[in-house]
């Protein structure tokens, strides 16, 4: 089979040709229909990201498919089945095996883009928002970087909760699209002062971060007392320091989230979560926004236009 693997941490991951995956006791072998691209993927590629793989290793975190075969010891899901996982890489690629309890029934009518531009995104947005931040109906719900992979969906997943969404973007096409996903105001991190306009609409109760940098020290000057900020990444590359007296000033909460790690500790958060999205979606509520497509052969090309922040939402591989 074809997989777009990374072969050393100093030059660009390659195409190539290996074995079909052997399926374990409680495993599933999914013939790989797309795959989710996302930033943790470059990270990985520098050898940076906190679970990357060992070289050689096959990219690619969220994929949808079909099962082709399943272990000895796997119940509730047959060859045929149409399933999602979120498997930490070996997504890039034309088959995978993954633990069985990992894999997530798809809703009747979704697609296999729809699917794997979906777990990472919103399972994000939405553990952050409703899991760690507690983000209450009426409150008000700044989200930076609102047109990106994770941003958007904070913006979709806020406004069903309640908030009130202010979103943070760069120009004015990136907020458009942020807009559309129901935002109530927008600031242009271009040419907005962001302290300023967020005050001047009252102040933030919650703030969701996956920038960093400077971005993060304005937000969190613009919070209200006993607002929450919750870092989700640091896309521009700065890991802003914060000073714990600040803190103190508005009784302000900073919640940290590895979305990933519950699966090791607490899974049930991410079922949970999921099932609710699930739901969501099947009443038509979310609907992921997928600005590029490119097959695996093209995967390199996915992969720079979310470097080169030229996407909005998700870049999904079709396989």
């Amino acid at each position: 089979m074809r997989a777009y693997q990374v072969t050393t941490f100093d030059s660009a991951p390659e195409m190539k040709i290996a074995d079909l995956p052997y399926v374990s006791v409680n495993e599933i072998r999914l013939r790989i229909e797309a795959c989710g691209l996302n930033f943790a993927d470059l990270l990985m590629m520098e050898g940076t990201y906190q679970d990357t793989p060992p070289v050689p290793f096959t990219l690619g975190m969220e994929v949808a498919g079909t099962i082709d075969e399943v272990g000895p010891e796997v119940t509730g899901f047959k060859p045929g089945d149409r399933v999602a996982v979120f498997g930490g890489s070996g997504g890039l690629a034309e088959y995978g095996c993954y633990p069985a309890d990992r894999a997530v029934r798809l809703p009747d009518g979704m697609s296999a883009v729809d699917a794997a531009a979906f777990q990472v995104a919103y399972g994000t947005s939405h553990v952050a928002l409703d899991y760690r931040a507690r983000l209450q109906p009426g409150e008000t719900l700044l989200v930076l970087g609102a047109a990106g992979g994770v941003g958007l969906t904070a913006v979709e997943i806020g406004k069903l909760m309640g908030a009130t969404v202010i979103a943070c973007a760069r120009g004015a096409d990136k907020l458009a699209v942020a807009k559309a996903a129901g935002a109530d105001h927008l600031i242009d991190s271009d040419t907005d002062d962001l302290r300023e306009a967020v005050l001047a609409l009252g102040g933030a109760d919650v703030v969701y971060d996956p920038v960093g940098g400077d971005l993060f020290k304005a937000a969190f000057r613009a919070c209200k007392p006993e607002a929450r900020v919750i870092p989700i990444g640091f896309a521009s590359g700065d890991v802003p320091q914060i000073k714990s007296n600040h803190l103190l000033v508005k009784n302000i909460t900073v919640i940290g989230l590895y979305w990933g790690g519950y699966l090791s500790f607490k899974p049930e958060v991410i079922t949970n979560s999921m099932n609710q999205l699930f739901q969501w979606y099947s009443a038509g509520d979310l609907k992921p926004h997928v600005s590029h497509t490119f097959p695996l052969d093209r995967a390199g090309e996915g992969l720079e236009a979310l470097r080169s922040r030229k996407s909005t939402g998700k870049v999904v591989i079709t396989i």
